[in-house]
This record gives C-alpha cells, sequence and structure tokens, in this order.
C-alpha cells in the first residue's frame, strides 16, 4: 500500500502509517525545522519542505491512501474559529490534491473544534464536494487514551472512500483497558539522573496525562500551555511553566518539569524518534502532532478495505 501525506509535521501520523503497513512515497511539509525531523529518522522517505498550495499532485495520481494533518487553527475553540474564512484553512488546497491525485481512500485529522455546530454548513460542503469527486465521506471523533496513549486528546478524523469501497471500512474498535498513568508512563525517565523521589512522584502522577497544548509558533516558548493547563499538571506533580534540558537530580525536591522526550513520549512518539532543532522547535513538533497509535489504528482498517478491495477486484479480473 502507497501513500502521500501533508502537513507531515515531525511525523506522528507519518509513523502510524507507516506501522499500519503503508509506504510513504511523498511527505509534505512547510516547515523546514520539521521536514528535517523526518529526514533525520528515515532518510529514505521523500521529504519535500513545500507549501501544499504550491504543490502539484498529478505525478501521484491512482495512490492508496492521501493523507493529512490540516492546520487547526481555523477551526479550534481556542482561536476565532473562522473556517474558511481563515487564511491558514487549507481544506480547498487539499480538495484541489484529492481531485489531481485521485487516491482510494483520504485520511484527514483535525481539532474536536471541527465538529462545532458554526461548521454545520462547510462540514457538508465538504462532504458535497468529495462526493462530487466519488468518494463516501464520515467522519468520528477519536480520543487518544482510547488507543493506548497515556492523554486527553481528542481528535476529530475524516475519512473518504471511493466509492466502491464504502461497505468496506469500519472505524477501529477503542482498546479494553485504560492507558497506563503519567506515573507509570514517565516513571524512568523521570529517575533517570537517579532522582531518589522519583518513585513517589510517579505514584501521585496516577491520572492520564491532560492534553499537550502549547509550543505555538505565535506564542513561542515551551512550556504546558495556559494557566487552567498548567493547574491540571500541578495536580499530577508536574510543574508545567517551562521543559526541562533533563530530569531531576539525585536530591531534587519540587515537581519536576518535563523534558521533550518526556513529552514527545505522551504523545505516541518512540523513544528512538529524534527532533531537529532546540528545545522549543522540538516542542511544536511534539505538541502539534498527531498520536502514532490513533493514526495507526485507522490506517490499519484502511488497510484492511483496500486490500479486500485488490482481492475482489483480482478475482473478478
Amino acid at each position: 500500500m502507497h501513500s502521500i501525506e501533508f502537513c507531515a509535521g515531525a511525523g506522528g501520523q507519518a509513523i502510524g502509517l507507516e506501522q499500519a503497513g503503508f509506504r510513504h512515497e511523498a511527505l509534505v511539509e512547510i516547515e523546514r525545522d520539521f521536514a528535517k525531523t523526518l529526514e533525520l529518522n528515515r532518510p529514505s522517505w521523500n521529504v519535500f519542505a513545500r507549501d501544499m498550495q504550491e504543490f502539484d499532485g498529478r505525478p501521484y495520481k491512482g495512490i492508496d491512501l492521501f493523507a493529512a494533518g490540516l492546520p487547526c487553527p481555523p477551526f479550534s475553540v481556542a482561536g476565532k474559529q473562522l473556517g474558511d474564512l481563515d487564511e491558514r484553512n487549507l481544506f480547498p488546497a487539499a480538495l484541489r490534491l484529492i481531485d489531481e491525485i485521485r487516491p482510494k481512500a483520504v485520511m484527514i485529522e483535525n481539532v474536536r473544534g471541527f465538529l462545532s455546530a458554526v461548521f454545520d454548513d462547510y462540514r457538508a460542503f465538504l462532504k458535497k464536494q468529495l462526493h462530487l469527486l466519488g468518494y463516501h465521506t464520515d467522519w468520528r471523533l477519536l480520543n487518544a487514551s482510547d488507543f493506548g496513549v497515556p492523554q486527553l486528546r481528542p481528535r476529530v478524523v475524516i475519512v473518504a472512500v471511493r466509492k466502491d469501497l464504502t461497505d468496506l471500512f469500519d472505524w477501529p474498535t477503542v482498546q479494553p483497558h485504560n492507558p497506563p498513568t503519567v506515573g507509570q508512563t514517565l516513571r524512568d525517565l523521570m529517575g533517570a539522573n537517579g532522582w531518589r523521589g522519583a518513585n513517589a512522584w510517579a505514584d501521585r502522577a496516577n491520572e492520564i496525562a491532560p492534553t499537550i497544548v502549547g509550543g505555538s509558533k505565535k506564542h513561542g516558548g515551551p512550556d504546558l500551555g495556559p494557566t487552567r493547563a498548567r493547574k491540571a499538571w500541578a495536580s499530577l506533580g508536574v510543574e508545567g511553566k517551562s521543559l526541562a534540558e533533563a530530569a531531576p537530580e539525585p536530591d531534587f525536591v519540587g515537581m519536576p518539569r518535563l523534558t521533550v522526550r518526556m513529552v514527545a513520549r505522551l504523545q505516541g512518539f518512540p523513544d528512538s524518534w529524534q527532533f531537529h532543532g532546540g528545545k522549543t522547535t522540538s516542542y511544536r513538533q511534539v505538541g502539534n502532532a498527531f498520536p502514532a497509535p490513533v493514526a495507526r489504528a485507522v490506517a490499519h482498517n484502511l488497510r484492511v478495505a483496500l486490500s479486500v478491495q485488490k482481492l475482489f477486484g483480482a478475482h473478478a479480473a
């Protein structure tokens, strides 16, 4: 199975697609530091540090899967919710590329605000446009914690499949057990420098993480978000005003800070995944990511649907 991904970021969705069995023919990401992260971890990937609005999709016509993690601000409840009036709205570019590429399936990730009542007309417009292109479209709000990610992270996933595949795709089922807590997830990383309080801290951090926010390009610094978010982190024994360069030293006293590696693990990145750039740049990459386990679950079911279609098509031939 072959895929092309736009707004690929630091690779959260790309990892999930890879784990589900898709081979990336191209990954397009406008931010160079993010693109360099992709190249750093997968030198074999065909990465374009380019604006998707200027990308020609025709060389990839007929590919199995079109994937994208389109910018969230146009639909985020934390912003002005301008939707299609926001200059950062890239759904028009996505529709153009889908028309050029005509993939068998489409998978687009966005924020929960996309489902707000204020965007009813825009969702209907998108569904109509995709219908005219030959796709059946559906969307679902998925929470990362239902797929093993130790974080409360609701995200909308939009799936459009070619009409002959409509009955073959099913949404993934959630895992039957809860994800590990923050303490269970980060105990070893917190104790990496011999901090004597690591076990006691881990026992206290006995819930999953709140939604990882902050690290926006507009507001800069590496922190765990605004006051409300920091209070949620404080209840888990984490200081959220900034990130640390390293785990606490043996005699550390007080609330520890998270490192970029710790936050990356909470986002579902494998520990082997490296991030290009300094702490602030790296945290922006982590904070904007689509958790790989969620992407993998959806992509796996898309791969099953595409495989069945190919099998039936081969028998028919």
